[in-house]
């Protein structure tokens, strides 16, 4: 997989119609999960942000309360138009999705406990989770230009697989530990940092 070069220009939504519509675009394809969708538009195709960019805002989007993609497409609509964008994303990412699975909800009732209904489902959730795992492997190597170093981000990330996908520790507990020894190396590194620059100017 490429990683999308971070030194080439960036673009940004044309207006809050844009935003509707892009964001409209995004939810309908994210089947099983917009994670791995808004990643490929926003950054390697409309190129509103780079991939570090992108790594930042959805880890500020992953922390904060309600679900990640709402957080962040609230944080995207906010920082190119203010409120008013950020309620024209939320409104783009929520609108047709809604009706969508309101009929899908209304037609699924009748054939939900059928042997092939149950196949289907278990099918695309091994492809979303495929989706995703692709996703964060291309994501990679946005942390070759974090303060922490990659192979510090690499380190965490195996740690937290190990908490969360083996040992199955709760979320909360893996967040305040994990985060905030990321969150205290990186606080030292940057620290670090602007001594030196400090030092050598």
């Amino acid at each position: 997989m490429q990683a999308m070069p971070e030194n080439l220009p960036l673009g940004q939504p044309r207006s809050k119609t844009d935003l509707f519509v892009s964001f409209t675009w995004l939810a309908l394809q994210g089947f099983g999960g917009v994670f791995a969708v808004v990643q490929r538009e926003v950054v390697e195709k409309k190129r509103w942000m780079t991939p570090a960019q992108f790594v930042e805002d959805w880890a500020v989007a992953q922390i904060l309360p309600g679900p990640n993609m709402v957080n962040f497409c609230l944080m995207i609509g906010g920082r190119f138009f203010g409120l008013g964008g950020a309620l024209a994303s939320l409104a783009g990412l929520m609108l047709a999705p809604l009706c969508v699975v309101l009929l899908l909800a209304m037609a699924f009732a009748s054939i939900s406990e059928t042997t092939w209904a149950q196949g289907a489902l278990r099918g695309m959730g091994a492809v979303s989770a495929g989706l995703i795992a692709a996703t964060g492997i291309k994501l990679t190597s946005a942390l070759k230009h974090n303060p922490m170093g990659q192979p510090v981000c690499l380190a965490f990330i195996l740690a937290t697989f190990v908490c969360v996908g083996v040992m199955r520790w709760p979320l909360i507990w893996v967040l305040l530990g994990l985060g905030s020894a990321a969150c205290g190396w990186a606080y030292f590194q940057l620290t670090r940092q602007i001594l030196d620059k400090g030092g050598s100017a």
